[in-house]
């Protein structure tokens, strides 16, 4: 350890005696483009929060956001924490998308199981898990939390394991989010169709959630405490493809891409039980709400 991670060490204990038995605080494991953003919001509520990045260049960023910065690498043989203050808190935000890598399924269940033993041995009770719709299966219906999804994607499959996983923990109570697509500020919502492909099948319907929202609702589920539950996260109303990519694209400036009739698996994300639980009022009830501010 050189002197300057020393002396971040020093900074941070220091922060967590000064808030100890005050304000609720907040660990965010992953605070890349929704949990830097989610950090930030946090902090303007009242709430004290912990980030971790993977980088020791990336703390500067959560420092000058006012967010603790911690260096948390998630490895399938263990965990690599700078400071195991990070894990002392009262809610734990995991927010660490699987990688598109070669048996990912496996990779990220022993990166989840290795975190446990960190959650159990510093006795946080509270834990948020983001997931995705990706876990359902493109199958031509509604698709609600207590369906049982049969992901289709590894990426998809590799989420669906550190749910189970998460959940069955007896020691901590996990609520699981399904994000949706997510768009908002600083991504292009025409970045789909810079992906080299085929023709856009014009009729699937989109399953989107804006940025905005998804701050909202995680600090509502902390808010009203809602633990223990899996909760669908996706704008109400679903555009068709043609009808959100068409607008995208005039909005982004680029061209039109090609849509096709043929009919592709697809689903429809419902999100109910969230909006009754969390007597949530959608800030983009849907995708197009937020093409019509650009």
């Amino acid at each position: 350890m050189n002197v300057i991670q020393l002396f971040s060490l020093i900074i941070n204990r220091a922060q967590d005696i000064g808030i100890k038995n005050s304000r609720q605080t907040v660990s965010i494991l992953g605070c890349g483009w929704l949990g830097l953003a989610l950090g930030k919001s946090l902090l303007e509520n009242g709430f004290n929060v912990k980030g971790s990045v993977t980088r020791f260049s990336g703390k500067r960023i959560l420092r000058n956001s006012g967010i603790r910065p911690y260096r948390v690498v998630l490895k399938p043989e263990r965990v690599v924490v700078d400071d195991p203050a990070f894990f002392e808190t009262d809610v734990l935000v995991i927010s660490i998308p699987p990688r598109r890598v070669e048996g990912i399924e496996d990779i990220f269940y022993f990166q989840i199981r290795r975190l446990i033993p960190e959650i159990i041995q510093n006795s946080v009770q509270k834990v948020i898990f983001i997931s995705s719709t990706s876990v359902y299966s493109n199958d031509f219906r509604i698709v609600r939390e207590d369906d049982v999804p049969v992901p289709e994607k590894n990426s998809g499959k590799a989420l669906l394991l550190a749910e189970n996983l998460l959940r069955e923990q007896p020691g901590f109570q996990t609520t699981v989010i399904r994000f949706g697509g997510l768009i908002g500020a600083e991504r292009n919502p025409a970045r789909f169709l810079l992906k080299p492909r085929q023709s856009v099948a014009e009729n699937t319907l989109v399953n989107l959630i804006h940025r905005d929202d998804c701050i909202s609702i995680i600090a509502g589920i902390i808010d009203r405490n809602i633990w223990g539950e899996v909760l669908n996260a996706c704008c109400p109303v679903h555009p068709t493809k043609k009808e959100f990519y068409e607008k995208a694209s005039l909005v982004s400036g680029l061209p039109t891409p090609e849509f096709s009739k043929k009919m592709i698996g697809y689903k429809v994300v419902d999100s109910s039980k969230l909006i009754g639980l969390l007597h949530y009022r959608f800030k983009y009830p849907s995708p197009m709400d937020y093409l019509n501010t650009l």
